[in-house]
C-alpha cells in the first residue's frame, strides 16, 4: 500500500527532487489532491522542501537544497512585467543545479513548429511589434534602412551583444574602436577583438539584406566572422562542430553527434525560411539556433545577429539588446535549453525590441536620404574599388574607366567622381565593406597614385 512515507522516501532518494507528475507517475493509484497534500505537510514538517512554481514545481530532500537560489525577478528590468508563465519558467531555472533535472536535446520541440501554422508570438504581439519598428523605408528595396542607419547600428549592436558576454567595453570605447580604430586603455585583447568581430559580421548581414534566406552559407561565414581569432581550434570557425559541448551553469547537454547536428541544422534552417513574418522569423532563430549549439561555441551571439537579418529585410528597426542585463538574457536561454519554454525569452524579446526601437524612431528625422545613384549601382562601385585596391600597379583611372564601359553615358560622369570619392576617403574603418585587408590597403597606398579631386 503506498503511503505518505512511501511518497517521502521517493523524494528523499532523489537528489533533483520530483514534480508532481513525476510523482503521480511513480504511484498513479493516487489522486492528485492526496499527493499534494502529503507533500504539503512534509514541507511543513521540515522534512523536504520546494522550488519553483506551477508545473515546474519540484519537491527536493533538504539535504539537496543547500544553496538558496537568487531572488528571480531581481536579474529583470523593472520596466518589465513577466507573465505568469514566466515567472514559472524562472522560478525553475533559478534553482541550484541539483534541483533540476538532466536533460538532453529535444527533437520533437522542433518537430512541433509548423511555419505559419505555429506561432510562438500570438498575432497581436505581432502586430504590436510591426507597430513600434515600422521606419519610414518600408517600401524601398531589402536592406535600405539598414545600410541608412549602418554607423549607429555597428557601435549599439557590436556593444551590446558584446556585453551580454561580459565584455566590458563602454559605449565611448566602442565607439572609438570602431569609428577611429583606437583601442581602449586597460582591456584585453579578446574584448577588442569581440567588438571588431561584430563589426564585420553586422556588416555582413547588412551586404546580405537583400537575399531572400538565411542559408548554410550565410550562416556559416556569420559565425566565422564572429568567431575570428576567439577560438582554441581556429578550424571551428564557421563550421559545424564536431564534438559534444557543455552549457556552463545548465543542465541541458545538447547533441553531440556531427551527423545529427548537421540534419537537424538543415530541418532549422529550412522551417526558418518558411516563416512568413519577419518578426517570428527572427524570434525563431533566437530560439532554435542555440538550442541546437551547431557550433563549438559563439552560438549566442551568432543567433542574436542572424535573427536580425529578418528585420533587416524588412526594413524594420534592429533588434540591438541595449540594457538587456546578461543575467536575464541567460536565464531566459535557459528556459529554452532546460525546459524547451519559450515565454520567458519571448517576454524579454519583446521589452527589447520596443527599448531598441525607442532609439531608432528618435533619429528617423535625422537621416540622410540615400543616394540613389549609389544605391542602384552599389555592387558595381564595391567591385570596382576591391578591383583598383588589389591591383596597386595598374592606373586606378583607367579601371575605373574600364567598370563604366557598360553604364549609361548619362550616369558615366558622376559615378566617375563617385568613385573616385570613394577612393580618396578609402581607411581601415570601412575595408569589409569592400571585401579588402589592411594589407592590400597598405600596399596601394603605397604606390602613391594621385587622384583627381
Amino acid at each position: 500500500m503506498t503511503t505518505d512515507t512511501t511518497v517521502l522516501h521517493a523524494i528523499q532518494s532523489t537528489p533533483t527532487g520530483l514534480t508532481l507528475a513525476e510523482l503521480l507517475k511513480q504511484h498513479p493509484s493516487l489522486a492528485r489532491r492526496t499527493v499534494q497534500r502529503w507533500v504539503s505537510q512534509r514541507i511543513s514538517a521540515g522534512q523536504i522542501t520546494a522550488y519553483g512554481k506551477g508545473r515546474a514545481r519540484r519537491y527536493l530532500p533538504i539535504a539537496a537544497a543547500t544553496d538558496t537560489p537568487p531572488t528571480p525577478s531581481g536579474s529583470f528590468p523593472t520596466q518589465l512585467t513577466l507573465s505568469a508563465d514566466s515567472r514559472d519558467i524562472l522560478a525553475y531555472v533559478t534553482q541550484p543545479l541539483q534541483a533540476r533535472k538532466p536533460v538532453g536535446y529535444q527533437r520533437d520541440f522542433l518537430d512541433a513548429y509548423q511555419p505559419n501554422i505555429s506561432a510562438y508570438l500570438s498575432t497581436p504581439l505581432r502586430r504590436q511589434l510591426h507597430n513600434m519598428g515600422k521606419t519610414s523605408r518600408m517600401s524601398e528595396p531589402a536592406g535600405t534602412y539598414s545600410r541608412a542607419i549602418l554607423n549607429r547600428l555597428l557601435i549599439d549592436l557590436s556593444w551590446a551583444s558584446s556585453n551580454l558576454e561580459g565584455n566590458t567595453y563602454s559605449r565611448l570605447d566602442t565607439v572609438a574602436l570602431i569609428e577611429h580604430g583606437r583601442t581602449a586603455t586597460g582591456k584585453g585583447a579578446i574584448e577588442t577583438q569581440m567588438i571588431l568581430n561584430h563589426k564585420v559580421a553586422i556588416e555582413l548581414l547588412v551586404d546580405n539584406a537583400g537575399t531572400a534566406e538565411l542559408n548554410r552559407y550565410l550562416l556559416m561565414n556569420l559565425h566565422s566572422a564572429l568567431a575570428e581569432n576567439l577560438l582554441p581550434n581556429p578550424a571551428d570557425e564557421g563550421r559545424v562542430r564536431q564534438h559534444a559541448v557543455d552549457i556552463g551553469k545548465s543542465v541541458y547537454r545538447p547533441l553531440s553527434t556531427l551527423h545529427q547536428i548537421d540534419e537537424t541544422l538543415d530541418l532549422v534552417l529550412a522551417k526558418l525560411n518558411q516563416i512568413n513574418d519577419p518578426f517570428e522569423q527572427s524570434f525563431f532563430a533566437m530560439v532554435h539556433l542555440p538550442y541546437l549549439q551547431p557550433f563549438a561555441d559563439i552560438n549566442k551571439r551568432s543567433s542574436r545577429l542572424a535573427a536580425n537579418l529578418p528585420l533587416f529585410r524588412a526594413n524594420l528597426c534592429p533588434l540591438t539588446f541595449l540594457d538587456v542585463p546578461e543575467t536575464a538574457y541567460s536565464l531566459a536561454t535557459l528556459g529554452v535549453y532546460e525546459l524547451t519554454r519559450v515565454e520567458l525569452l519571448r517576454d524579454l524579446y519583446v521589452w527589447a525590441y520596443e527599448r531598441s526601437t525607442q532609439e531608432y524612431q528618435a533619429i528617423q528625422q535625422d537621416l540622410a536620404e540615400p543616394d540613389p545613384l549609389r544605391l542602384a549601382y552599389r555592387d558595381l562601385i564595391k567591385q570596382t574599388v576591391r578591383e583598383v585596391v588589389q591591383q596597386p600597379q595598374a592606373d586606378p583611372l583607367k579601371v575605373i574607366d574600364r567598370a563604366l564601359k557598360p553604364i549609361p553615358l548619362a550616369e558615366q560622369t558622376d559615378l566617375y567622381a563617385l568613385l573616385v570619392q570613394e577612393l580618396q576617403r578609402l581607411h581601415e574603418g570601412v575595408l569589409a565593406r569592400y571585401g579588402l585587408r589592411p594589407s592590400e590597403l597598405a600596399a596601394w597606398k603605397s604606390a602613391q597614385y594621385l587622384l583627381p579631386l
